[in-house]
């Protein structure tokens, strides 16, 4: 019995992992090191969780569910304000067709509050509704909805037309 839900659980890891990292990067503006170390974190407490997950209705929403959770108790530790003195050449992993508009939305999003971020994330990038992202974040749709608005405007205001340039014709 224990092999199968070892099994089972390899199985979820190896098809959502991806998914998670690329949420997990877009969560921590390109800091692929700790969208690494969130990925392995989320999935250490979905094995934990295993047995029960089988009742969840959606495994893969709810491992973004807690991949969320575990950035934003993250960013709550003194220790998230640490940055490191200089870029790595790996420091994030562009699209070589367009590398110029990931970097400008991944320093957009950086400037972004945290749950802020996470909204943008799980609304935009994730397609959420506004009642799942609610039920994400412990917090009201009424919540998720003046996040989404003041997110959406901070980035107009950092990308201002600058975006218009990194748009294909």
């Amino acid at each position: 019995m224990r092999t199968s839900r070892a099994e089972e659980f390899k199985e979820f890891a190896a098809a959502r992992a991806s998914h998670l990292y690329r949420s997990a990067c877009l969560l921590t503006s390109g800091d692929v090191h700790l969208a690494e170390d969130l990925v392995q974190e989320t999935l250490g407490r979905m094995y934990v969780q295993w047995g029960r997950a089988r009742r969840i209705d959606n495994p893969a929403a709810y491992a973004q569910t807690v991949l969320v959770r575990i950035f934003l108790t993250h960013r709550r530790r003194r220790s998230a304000t640490e940055r490191p003195l200089a870029e790595l050449p790996e420091g994030t992993r562009a699209d070589p067709d367009d590398p110029a508009l990931r970097m400008t939305l991944l320093r957009a999003l950086a400037q972004l509050a945290p749950k802020d971020r996470a909204v943008v994330v799980l609304r935009y990038w994730e397609d959420r509704s506004i009642e799942e992202t609610a039920i994400a974040l412990q917090v009201s749709p009424a919540a998720v909805r003046t996040r989404c608005v003041r997110a959406l405007g901070r980035l107009r205001a950092l990308l201002g037309g600058s975006i218009t340039e990194f748009a294909a014709p």
